[in-house]
């Protein structure tokens, strides 16, 4: 089995397609112009959302309709996970190789100065991980997970 038909390996799977979302909107962003816009950085999240989402559908597809509530955080957790820190990744590089886009956020957003390639890739990663717990606890919502199981009783 692949990465991309393995059941075990959905995180990975979806981390990986959101991550290449995330950075192909970045590019089509760059592209166009728009990169400057603060405010269409929140179309991210509605990548981040899908991503989970279509995580959490396919897990239960692959595993007999069941996905319990733990389960299913750590799905989505880690899925958001995998895929901010691909994409943080990918900002490192670009803005090593992109000085000037550094060097434009130096200038105009207001911690700048305080800022280089590594604290902004951080950011980004720890940005998309918190992103993602709170998406997944309302998906997880969204999503029916499994009942918990009653607790056994110890010899009553």
């Amino acid at each position: 089995m692949s990465l991309f038909t393995n059941p075990n390996r959905i995180p990975e799977n979806y981390g990986l397609k959101i991550a290449a979302g995330l950075i192909g909107y970045f590019v089509l962003m760059r592209v166009i112009g728009l990169h400057h816009h603060v405010e269409l950085r929140l179309l991210n999240l509605g990548i981040l959302v899908a991503g989970i989402y279509f995580a959490l559908k396919k897990f239960k597809e692959t595993h007999g309709q069941h996905i319990n509530y733990f389960r299913a955080l750590i799905t989505g957790v880690s899925t958001s996970a995998i895929a901010s820190i691909l994409f943080a990744l990918f900002l490192f590089i670009y803005m090593k190789v992109d000085e000037a886009m550094m060097q434009s956020i130096v200038e105009n957003e207001p911690m700048g100065h305080y800022l280089n390639a590594y604290m902004s890739a951080f950011i980004v990663a720890l940005e998309g991980v918190f992103s993602g717990l709170l998406v997944t606890f309302v998906l997880i919502n969204y999503v029916t997970t499994d009942d918990v199981n009653d607790p056994i009783s110890k010899g009553n």
